[in-house]
C-alpha cells in the first residue's frame, strides 16, 4: 500500500490528511531536535484511526462512489496477488487481439486451482491508459468467457472480481459487437456447471460489470456501487449537468446495504477502517473467507441443480407492479 507521504486524500479525508501532516511535522523536529517525540506521535496515530472510524460511518452515497474510485485503492491484480499464490496469467481472446482492462488466470487459493478474472484500471497516468481506465472491449469480454469455459472444462470454480466504470463505449467496440460481447457471457454464466463467485470490489456500472457478474454467490465491499449508471452519467441525461451528480447517487441506490435490500447480492463484505485503500492485507483477510466458504458450499451441490438455482436467482430479481386496462 502507498506509504504515509505518497497517500492521496479525498476531500472528505481532509480532517486526517491534516494529522498526517502534523505527525510528519512531529517526526521532522524529533529527527532534527534529537528529542523523543514518540508519546505525542503515537497519540495522533491513535486519533487517525479514530477519525476513519468517525468519518465512514456515516458516508453519503455520493461518498461511497468516490471511496470506491480512490487512486489508492487496491485492484484486481493487488487482490489476486494478496488472497492467492501461483497465479499464471492467460491472455488473448482466439480472435482479436488481448484486452489489457481484462485480466486472468488460474491461482491458487487455500490449496484449491481456481480461475481469478477481473477488470484491472491501472495504478498509474501510463498503467491506466494501458489498461484502458478498466473499461473492457468485446475483446475482454470473449477472452472472459473463454477462460470461464477453460475452467469449466477442468471443474475448476470461478472468482470473478469486478471494478469498471463500464464497458469501453468506443465506436470501434461497438463495430466489434460490445453488445453482443455482454449478452453472450450473462447467457453463457448462467448455464457454467462450476461454482461462480463475483465480488464488487469497487465500481460495478452498467453491462460492463454484468459482463462478468453473473453467479451462484455475488458480494460487494461495503464501499462499492453497483447500478445501471454512473451518477455522473445519470446526472447529464436528467438534468443537462454533472452538478447533480449527489442528487443522482441518492436517487440511484446503488449502495451495497441498498443492493442487499433489494436481493441483488448475497452479502456485505467489511472494509478496513476508512476504506480497503488504508490496509491492502486487511481487505484481503476480510474477503478471503467469503470466498472460500462460497466455493466449499457450492461445490457440496449437484452442477445441473447449481445452474437451475443459479437461473432461478436471477430470474426473481427485481419487483414491479401489474395494471389491468
Amino acid at each position: 500500500m502507498p506509504q504515509d507521504k505518497n497517500r492521496q486524500f479525498l476531500d472528505f479525508e481532509r480532517p486526517i490528511k491534516e494529522l498526517f501532516d502534523d505527525i510528519e511535522g512531529l517526526k521532522q523536529k524529533a529527527e532534527k531536535s534529537k528529542i523523543d517525540l514518540s508519546e505525542p506521535i503515537k497519540k495522533l496515530e491513535e486519533r487517525v484511526l479514530e477519525t476513519r472510524k468517525a468519518i465512514t460511518q456515516n458516508l453519503t452515497p455520493w461518498q461511497k462512489v468516490q471511496l470506491s474510485r480512490h487512486p489508492d485503492r487496491p485492484y484486481t491484480s493487488k487482490y489476486i496477488e494478496k488472497l492467492t499464490t501461483n497465479f499464471v496469467e492467460l491472455f488473448g481472446d482466439r480472435n482479436i487481439r488481448d484486452d489489457k482492462a481484462m485480466v486472468g488466470g488460474f491461482a491458487s487459493l487455500d490449496g484449491q486451482t481456481v480461475m481469478m478474472i477481473g477488470q484491472q484500471k491501472g495504478i498509474n497516468t501510463k498503467a491506466r491508459q494501458l489498461r484502458n481506465f478498466g473499461m473492457a472491449n468485446p475483446e475482454g469480454y470473449r477472452k472472459a468467457l473463454r477462460l470461464m469455459k477453460l475452467a469449466e472444462k477442468f471443474n475448476k470454480p470461478i472468482i470473478t472480481l469486478i471494478d469498471t466504470p463500464g464497458a469501453y463505449p468506443g465506436l470501434e467496440a461497438e463495430e466489434r459487437g460490445q453488445g453482443e460481447a455482454i449478452a453472450r457471457n450473462i447467457y453463457e454464466m448462467t448455464r457454467l456447471k462450476v461454482p461462480v463467485v463475483c465480488v464488487i470490489i469497487g465500481e460495478g456500472a452498467s453491462g460492463g460489470a454484468l459482463g462478468i457478474g453473473v453467479g451462484d454467490r455475488v458480494f460487494m465491499l461495503e464501499n462499492t456501487w453497483y447500478t445501471v449508471i454512473s451518477p455522473e452519467s445519470c446526472s447529464s441525461i436528467l438534468w443537462r449537468s454533472w452538478d447533480q451528480k449527489e442528487k443522482a447517487a441518492e436517487q440511484l441506490k446503488l449502495t451495497a446495504d441498498y443492493m442487499y435490500q433489494f436481493g441483488l447480492i448475497d452479502a456485505i463484505i467489511p472494509e478496513p477502517t476508512g476504506g480497503a485503500h488504508w490496509d491492502y492485507n486487511e481487505a484481503t483477510t476480510l474477503l478471503k473467507p467469503f470466498l472460500i466458504n462460497a466455493i466449499n458450499d457450492l461445490q457440496q451441490m449437484d452442477p445441473e441443480d447449481r445452474v437451475r438455482k443459479r437461473i432461478e436467482k436471477f430470474n426473481k430479481m427485481g419487483f414491479w407492479d401489474e395494471t389491468t386496462a
